[in-house]
């Protein structure tokens, strides 16, 4: 039977939606590496799966392209939660995830914002491979580490133009002290409430835009007493705001939009 999905995008940050609710879940991670194909499936930087839940309104499963799993993902969020918001005439909905319970809402203006959970500075939460201060790696550039429920490593520079992301990238994203590697941000802080950012994401790419890299690495800007509580994260695709008071949850905002629906043909769900 054929399986609907949803292509949308966050400032050109591009996810596929899947309502599975009410069926048994079609998505392995066999099948989320062959949809995220960009010459032979659909192609995104990842897949949310709505599913049923008993104590919010939907539960989220998340896919990268390469079929790895991930326990969250800022703009899959929110496209998720404005197809429920469009489908229930509602303003507000709870979605959970791997991170929690996260509250979604459309703001006035019409964008999505999402409450994307505390931001983790352990080391051990992130994971680093050994105890250390996660505010300033012993690594040249000397960036800052958190977890959103994925790791994030952020290197404030001068200049972002000069920085050799693809080179780079994957030299940063799978150093050792990353056991499960991690997204690269090279932050260029154009005033106390505005960065410019550029993206290594894991398991690598370039994309125009992440929410969740977006909130580290305003986070982590914060953290060093750089930014203001409340920042606009503008990244290659175009802006999303982070807001983080310093002790509770990290609110995401900005727009999602749809850009097509279509079927995913049935030799596509067969297993390989």
């Amino acid at each position: 039977m054929p399986l609907t999905f949803h292509k949308m995008h966050a400032n050109g940050d591009d996810f596929v939606v899947i309502d599975a609710r009410n069926s048994v879940n079609p998505v392995t991670g066999e099948l989320a590496r062959r949809l995220g194909d960009r010459h032979r499936g659909i192609g995104f930087n990842q897949l949310a799966v709505v599913l049923d839940c008993e104590d919010a309104d939907a539960r989220l499963e998340f896919w990268n392209a390469d079929g790895s799993a991930l326990d969250v993902c800022g703009s899959a969020t929110r496209g998720a939660a404005d197809r429920l918001m469009r489908e229930t005439s509602r303003t507000l909905i709870v979605l959970r995830t791997q991170r929690g319970l996260l509250t979604c809402e459309r703001t006035p203006s019409g964008t999505i914002s999402v409450e994307m959970g505390q931001p983790l500075f352990n080391w051990a939460d992130i994971p680093l491979a050994q105890a250390l201060d996660t505010l300033t790696l012993p690594l040249p550039g000397d960036p800052a580490a958190c977890s959103m429920g994925n790791p994030h490593c952020t290197f404030f520079v001068e200049d972002l133009s000069a920085v050799d992301i693809v080179t780079l990238g994957p030299r940063l994203e799978t150093h050792p002290l990353f056991p499960r590697k991690t997204n690269v941000h090279f932050v260029q802080i154009i005033d106390r409430q505005h960065i410019r950012l550029r993206i290594w994401e894991r398991n690598g790419a370039i994309p125009l835009g992440s929410g969740s890299c977006s909130c580290g690495a305003a986070v982590n800007g914060m953290r060093r007493g750089l930014l203001d509580n409340t920042v606009e994260v503008e990244c290659d695709g175009g802006p999303v705001t982070v807001h983080w008071d310093g002790t509770g949850p990290v609110i995401l905002s900005g727009p999602v939009e749809a850009s097509f629906t279509g079927t995913i043909a049935d030799h596509q769900l067969e297993p390989k």
